[in-house]
């Protein structure tokens, strides 16, 4: 009755989301070298982007373990129904 759905990414789509992460940093680490700015500045600057790195990172790690957790939940529940009408099903 349980059905298994395969949630896994394709080896091209982990492929494509690193490579544009790396072509983001290294433009934005680009940027920041020849943008004509005072030094703190540029370092502010960097500094705001590494941790924007960071919070996404954080966050997407966040929504993939709340995930997880509801699937574990909802195959729990699915387990206890199925089981509580397989008790009380007069067959």
């Amino acid at each position: 009755m349980s059905s298994f759905i395969d949630y896994n990414n394709s080896k091209s789509f982990y492929v494509m989301s690193w490579i544009s992460f790396i072509i983001s940093f290294v433009g934005m680490a680009a940027g920041l070298i020849y943008l004509e700015m005072a030094i703190a500045a540029k370092a502010f600057f960097t500094m705001t982007y590494l941790f924007s790195i960071s919070a996404c990172f954080t966050l997407a790690k966040v929504i993939r373990d709340k995930h997880e957790a509801e699937k574990f939940v909802n195959k729990i529940e699915s387990a206890k129904t199925e089981k509580f009408l397989t008790e009380n099903t007069n067959v």
